[in-house]
């Protein structure tokens, strides 16, 4: 058996920005073993795909669907990616942070769950990663910031412009991995709105900006090994147990890290005798939905890329101690009103809630050490208060544009992308599975990386706040 220094499950962002800070850290090379469970699948292999050009190496890649058992598909769907890179490969590029509040909601609103952290001390962290992730941003922000965004923001419509002359600091050039100038190895953005398989490489992704790390001498990187299980020996976890090829092996590790998400990170715990109650409950995500916005004077003109803005108009305050907060994104996808001379007389807004980890939702082990299954009943009915009140909240935060009518979409979408909870920190053992600086409350030479630790979730996409907390992780404790 081969012993290493760290062994990393995964190659998401959770799993490098961890790698990334582990190696700057270390005063000389460490042995570390990346074992990960798909392949790689590089940017220009998925775009000859999409051309209609399938290499027969890429044919028959295993779906999210594929790796576990769900009762539910027709009602919720959880969509990730098990190659290379993770999630990175088919994100949007999203990335404003938490706000302060998001911190501390269960003292100030009576709900949820606190962390234990503060947004200040992850604040640094946030700077770090943003560096990292190439952020374009505004320099006004409803979020305290110690340094600027590295790429300057998006460009605004005229209906954001507008909005934005109303609400100031609560109505943003979204911040995104999505670049505006070229850097690195990626372009400036295109805006054709397929961000999620980006067609000039713009967008941010482990290949395109975290992949040297992998080919350094003293990392190992295998592909096709999914860990299931850990051996565990008086409270330290000895090795991790992968299957490739139909068989099972064993790694021997100092330190291991769990970068797979939610669903596999707790999956691994409670397969190796984790009995902490909280594992692999808990699991959530934001729920998402459209309204349109007709104008009668008023032409939704200009902008760039995908998602062009940010309002926080609707997302912090008292009324979470009834329902929850809401995220607002304009987007500037391709859409016309279908009227003539009023193409561009309307806008189309998302609105993103947050919901409340139920330790009902969870993940509990089957008959295939290979797929979990979930079990989902649903959303916490703190959603549904806020979607019913949404309408009211439209007409409130937007009557001073020259409405003409709105159409309500008046359902959820089946998925924001996002996976959240399930081994989430806590102060102490009783309240969650990791701590502070997301090392496990029972087996001290374990950490339990991304958004699988969030106390609670907050309508704002996790990427930023998950990859931060990685940097944080490694940095304290290395």
């Amino acid at each position: 058996m081969e012993n290493y220094d760290l062994i990393l499950v995964g190659s998401g962002f959770a799993s490098s920005f961890f790698l990334k800070k582990y190696l700057e850290k270390s005063p000389k090379p460490k042995r570390v073993l990346v074992l990960e469970r798909g392949v790689f699948y590089p940017h220009s292999a998925r775009l000859d795909s999409k051309r209609g050009n399938v290499s027969p190496k890429f044919a028959n890649l295993p779906t999210p669907d594929d790796t576990f058992n769900f009762k539910n598909k027709d009602k919720k769907s959880w969509v990730f990616d098990p190659n290379f890179g993770g999630s990175s490969n088919c994100w949007v590029g999203c990335t404003p942070r938490f706000l302060p509040n998001d911190f501390k909601i269960k003292t100030l609103y009576g709900v949820g769950n606190d962390w234990p952290i503060t947004y200040n001390e992850l604040e640094p962290y946030y700077c770090d990663a943003e560096e990292i992730l190439g952020v374009a941003g505004p320099e006004i922000t409803p979020f305290p910031k110690s340094k600027k965004y590295p790429l300057p923001p998006q460009h605004l419509s005229t209906v954001d412009r507008l909005i934005q002359q109303k609400y100031g600091a609560l109505f943003i050039s979204q911040p995104t991995a999505r670049a505006t100038i070229p850097i690195g190895n990626r372009h400036a953005c295109c805006s054709s709105c397929v961000c999620k398989l980006c067609p000039v490489d713009s967008k941010f992704t482990i290949e395109n900006t975290l992949l040297y790390l992998y080919r350094q001498s003293n990392v190992t990187l295998k592909f096709n090994c999914q860990v299931h299980n850990l051996r565990i020996e008086n409270n330290q976890v000895q090795s991790v147990i992968y299957r490739t090829n139909g068989k099972d092996y064993e790694a021997r590790g100092e330190v291991i890290a769990l970068g797979a998400n939610p669903i596999f990170n707790s999956h691994i715990l409670l397969a190796a005798g984790d009995k902490s109650y909280y594992t692999g409950r808990g699991l959530c995500e934001q729920r998402g939905t459209y309204a349109r916005l007709y104008f009668k004077d008023l032409d939704n003109v200009g902008g760039s890329s995908i998602i062009t803005t940010n309002g926080f108009m609707l997302y912090d305050g008292p009324h979470r101690k009834e329902y929850s907060a809401c995220l607002i994104e304009n987007s500037n996808t391709v859409f016309i009103r279908n009227e003539p001379g009023k193409w561009r007389k309307i806008a189309l807004m998302k609105f993103i809630f947050e919901d409340l980890p139920n330790d009902n939702n969870r993940i509990v082990t089957s008959e295939n050490p290979l797929k979990p299954t979930i079990e989902y009943g649903g959303h916490d009915p703190y959603v549904d208060r806020a979607m019913s009140r949404l309408e009211e909240n439209i007409q409130k935060t937007f009557s001073f544009l020259p409405l003409e009518k709105i159409e309500m979409d008046g359902f959820f979408q089946k998925t924001e992308f996002h996976i959240c909870s399930t081994t989430r920190m806590s102060s102490s053992r009783e309240k969650g599975v990791v701590d502070a600086n997301l090392i496990h409350h029972k087996y001290r030479n374990l950490f339990v990386l991304g958004s699988a630790v969030f106390p609670s979730i907050t309508p704002a996409n996790p990427t930023l706040t998950l990859s931060s907390l990685s940097l944080m992780a490694a940095d304290r404790a290395f």
